[in-house]
């Protein structure tokens, strides 16, 4: 088939989509609730992308679930919320789109599609201090989802990481994690119940050891793969993007590869929308444009996103922006694991501390881990010696909480541990002095970090950081510990300590857009026909990280957008979603 330019396709939509995780496949139900269609391209033999091993939760401020729930938001307050964290680092109108475009998003999402959400009321934002910030209310999490609705369907979904689960397996929601991490009332009913209900569904049990009751990012992308099923929206895995098609300053389709070799020449009647990713798995890139040192194998993200939607862009004359910035999080190697486990919750509880080479604390070990992994980098530019650094703790510690691949001891002791993962993932000694030595650390300067340590756990007060002040930093920590819940002496031999390296969730650095999803070019003018989100795009958190949902929430917006924007340039007038 050839288009009026005389483009030869394979195949012609009116939307093509790059990428299947939940910004990639909102845009493509966007666009088909408009009238356009739509196809979404999948280098993957999997969908679901990183959206499908994330937490799935999306930060919306004025969300409709707020008032039932007792909070109360305004477009003003969380306006200057992200203007104190972002500053003049993103233009106004990006940020403004968010805002008013999300709360829509998610409700067309719910009323067209039955993807539904639900608020997490006790989540803060990561900065509850600052001006419009809010001690909950703002993030939602994906209600659970039967997977058994999807039939085989699912087992192309990618699957979930082994450590958001309960015991590797059972899925646990935001809700639950937080009552089992924080041993709230009722946690060891609720771990039994949640066992049970996993043994228990032995039909299930037969086909899989996959948990049918699907929460976190494997609800979400389960959910949008299910309304796409339902719309026949065509998704084509192992379809990765070769490049761009350009004809009179246009973008016309894509040059797409199957798995093979086999090129196919795909036309885009209105426009592309890259959401491929970010660039965390190239390692030429990385040593571009992200601080040094860096490594590959540091990323918590599946081994999927090498920038292809970035570099196809950039060769277009695309601007980038942020590309020396990530979702970063401090991150544990585990021997045969595709990626790295990375540390969110841990760093809270009490009894912990992180230090760099010369056994000195350099960081409020509580504080959002993209801040975690920056003071990381600051302190290696000072010191050289936080990149990696380490995170020690006690038998105390060990047996009551989890860090990082270690379930509590009392759950998983160390006998029931590999053996090669000793002196490997986790360094043990009955001794500070003898595990100083084992890590190559400064034991003089570990010895007198723990001795401030205890003693700040005495007053309840970190004189230093402030571990425990704010309402995120204990979220996730242990409320029976008082006076402060964040803080904890390390007393109690045999002491343990972690390697944590500079990884990160993804990288945040892309393409340039404007408060309707368009590319724009080095000169400020809009790439006509090309789209990006999430990760392929410059964030529009900039160098911050508001809430839990920080990620995922803009995607799934600016898809959102992006779609409307295509469909109301076909209209030649305004498009409303229909209800």
């Amino acid at each position: 088939m050839a288009d009026a330019s005389g483009n030869n396709w394979d195949e012609e939509y009116d939307v093509i989509v790059v990428g299947s995780g939940a910004g990639g496949m909102t845009a493509a139900l966007s666009a088909q609730s408009l009238g356009l269609s739509a196809i979404v391209l999948e280098k993957s033999d999997q969908y679901g992308g990183t959206s499908a091993v994330s937490g799935g939760g999306i930060w919306i401020p004025c969300n409709e679930q707020m008032k039932a729930h007792g909070g109360r938001d305004s477009f003003e307050e969380a306006h200057v919320y992200l203007t104190s964290l972002i500053g003049d680092s993103v233009a106004p109108e990006r940020i403004e789109a968010y805002l008013r475009k999300a709360p829509e998003m998610v409700r067309f999402l719910q009323e067209r599609h039955g993807v539904e959400f639900r608020c997490v009321p006790k989540y803060p934002d990561y900065y509850p201090d600052k001006p419009g910030g809010k001690d909950g209310y703002r993030s939602l999490e994906p209600v659970p989802f039967d997977a058994s609705r999807l039939g085989d369907e699912f087992f192309n979904q990618r699957e979930a990481f082994k450590g958001t689960q309960l015991m590797g397996r059972i899925g646990m929601d935001q809700i639950q994690a937080h009552v089992l991490f924080t041993r709230a009332k009722g946690w060891l009913w609720l771990t039994l119940r949640m066992m049970l209900g996993y043994a228990l569904d032995l039909g299930w049990r037969r086909k899989t050891h996959r948990d049918r009751r699907q929460v976190l990012g494997q609800s979400l992308v389960a959910q949008l793969r299910y309304a796409m099923i339902q719309r026949n929206v065509p998704l084509r895995l192992s379809t990765g993007l070769e490049s761009l098609i350009e004809s009179d300053g246009r973008v016309q389709g894509v040059l797409a590869t199957q798995t093979g070799g086999r090129k196919l020449r795909i036309g885009a009647r209105r426009g592309v929308v890259l959401a491929c990713g970010g660039f965390e798995s190239n390692q030429q890139m990385r040593e571009e444009y992200l601080p040094n040192p860096t490594q590959v194998q540091w990323t918590a993200a599946p081994p999927i996103n090498h920038g292809d939607g970035i570099r196809a862009g950039k060769a277009l004359g695309a601007k980038l922006d942020f590309m020396s910035r990530t979702w970063g999080s401090p991150t544990v190697h585990v021997p045969g694991a595709a990626q790295q486990t990375t540390l969110f919750i841990e760093r809270s509880l009490p009894g912990c501390v992180m230090v760099n080479r010369q056994g000195k604390r350099f960081v409020n070990e509580a504080a959002s881990y993209p801040d975690v992994v920056d003071a990381m980098y600051a302190e290696h530019a000072r010191s050289g010696g936080a990149v990696p650094c380490w995170i020690v703790f006690d038998a105390n510690f060990r047996h009551k909480y989890p860090m990082g691949p270690l379930l509590p001891g009392q759950i998983a002791p160390d006998s029931k541990l590999p053996r090669e993962w000793q002196d490997r993932v986790y360094y043990r000694a009955e001794t500070l002095d003898a595990l100083a030595a084992k890590i190559g650390v400064d034991a003089a300067g570990l010895r007198d970090t723990v001795r401030v340590m205890g003693a700040y756990a005495k007053t309840g007060v970190d004189l230093d950081f402030g571990k425990g002040k704010l309402s995120i930093e204990r979220y996730y920590s242990d409320p029976k510990v008082e006076p402060n819940s964040c803080l904890g002496p390390i007393e109690k031999p045999p002491f343990y300590a972690l390697r944590l390296d500079a990884g990160e969730i993804g990288t945040k650095g892309g393409l340039l857009t404007d408060e309707r999803a368009r590319v724009l070019r080095e000169d400020g003018n809009v790439i006509a026909g090309l789209y990006a989100i999430g990760n392929c795009s410059s964030a529009v958190m900039g160098p911050t990280y508001a809430g839990a949902g920080s990620t995922l929430g803009p995607a799934m917006t600016f898809g959102y957008v992006a779609a409307g924007d295509m469909a109301k340039a076909a209209a030649g007038q305004s498009a409303q979603m229909p209800a």
